[in-house]
């Protein structure tokens, strides 16, 4: 009997040797997870992950869900039958093709125990082929039609024509889980999008300074929370209220040191926040020298306050093309370029300090009482779950 299926590969799992269980198995997870709203069944075969006993009309809603699983190499919608040459050949026989198509045919045996090798069978099917399309064109680089016929362990052979790219990665989870400095930008969502491709799962924390900032800047950030989640699954946001710090901040330090002590208490508050919440590091979207609080003197004067957690930065070494690449293709960038400002616009100084020294800026900072500026903003701090 004939039915329908749709095929998912995995690459870089399969490096894990001993471990490859853990995280064939937390894929699996992941996968029955993002598909949970539909009627069908997610099963773990040799080297592959199969779903199946769908409704038809739901196949491409199921690709488009499944391709954006970190981990997932690539997704075939396909054929399935058991294993035998009557089965497979009858099938191929009823390949019908356009006048004059070029195509190729390529057989796969993981199945070692079928009797006939790849490269010869895949002889034997193309001349099946050609048999019953005698216009059609065997050709291996230019082909329009890409016949695949992948053999498989447990009696299974599948029979499929396309081959979905998938986000590739990790599978989220497999890896320590983070706190995502979420702002309103492009790169945030970026970097929180990369660690989350390496298998760890996201929390988010995001700073707004009402009045100055608007309640849409704050739903903007949910909505890039909830576009994040198609590809990493709930997040729990955190929301904290950074007004009386920037407030404290204009009032009592020079301008130009604005910058560097308000990224210094973001970390503070962060790492107080991972801490509480056994999250294992935060993320951030800096991009050496793309800002002045991003050069190399400005990281350093951030990241000493940070004393037992570290700090990553995935999108460091990018250029904003490279990352606005990504956002476009996660579909973050719609979102990101909306014209609500973030607290990070808030008191801008005219001339920002691009390499502060960090005896300066902690002389501009024994001008405020940190410890308590910090415990009154992770007071204010409200949580909402994201799951899109």
């Amino acid at each position: 009997m004939i039915q329908n299926a749709i095929l998912v590969r995995y690459s870089e799992i399969f490096l894990k040797g001993k471990n490859k269980g853990f995280f064939e198995k937390t894929l699996l997870n992941n996968i029955i997870n993002q598909v949970k709203d539909y009627d069908c069944k997610v099963t773990k075969i040799s080297g592959r992950i199969m779903i199946t006993d769908y409704l038809e009309k739901n196949e491409d809603r199921i690709i488009n869900l499944v391709k954006n699983v970190f981990g997932v190499h690539s997704i075939s919608p396909t054929k399935y039958f058991d294993t035998s040459r009557d089965n497979i050949e009858s099938y191929i026989a009823k390949i019908q093709l356009p006048e004059n198509e070029k195509f190729r045919i390529t057989v796969k045996r993981a199945d070692k125990t079928f009797p006939i090798n790849s490269t010869e069978y895949s002889k034997i099917l193309g001349g099946i082929v050609l048999d019953n399309n005698p216009s059609a064109i065997v050709d291996l680089h230019t082909y329009n039609v890409d016949i695949n016929v992948d053999i498989r362990e447990q009696n299974r052979t599948f029979v499929f024509f396309k081959v979905i790219a998938g986000v590739g990665g990790m599978p989220v989870g497999t890896s320590g889980s983070g706190l995502l400095l979420l702002s309103g930008g492009i790169d945030s969502p970026v970097a929180g999008y990369l660690m989350a491709k390496r298998g760890m799962p996201i929390s988010a924390l995001h700073f707004q300074s009402i009045p100055y900032t608007s309640e849409m800047a704050k739903e903007k950030v949910i909505t890039l929370a909830n576009l994040l989640s198609d590809y990493t699954g709930k997040i729990k946001l955190y929301i904290c209220s950074f007004t009386k710090v920037q407030e404290a901040i204009h009032k009592y330090c020079k301008p130009e040191y604005m910058i560097t002590i308000m990224r210094r208490i973001m970390i503070r508050i962060a790492e107080k926040v991972a801490k509480d919440n056994n999250l294992k590091a935060i993320i951030t979207g800096e991009s050496l020298g793309q800002v002045a609080s991003q050069t190399i003197e400005s990281i350093t004067s951030t990241n000493i306050v940070a004393n037992q957690i570290p700090i990553l930065r995935p999108c460091i070494a990018m250029d904003k093309e490279e990352i606005t690449v990504i956002s476009k293709r996660a579909n973050f960038f719609e979102t990101s370029i909306q014209p609500y400002e973030d607290c990070c616009t808030v008191f801008l100084p005219k001339y920002p300090i691009i390499k502060p020294r960090l005896d300066k800026v902690e002389q501009e900072e024994s001008k405020l009482d940190i410890d308590l500026l910090v415990e009154e903003a992770y007071k204010t701090i409200e949580i909402l779950e994201i799951n899109n």
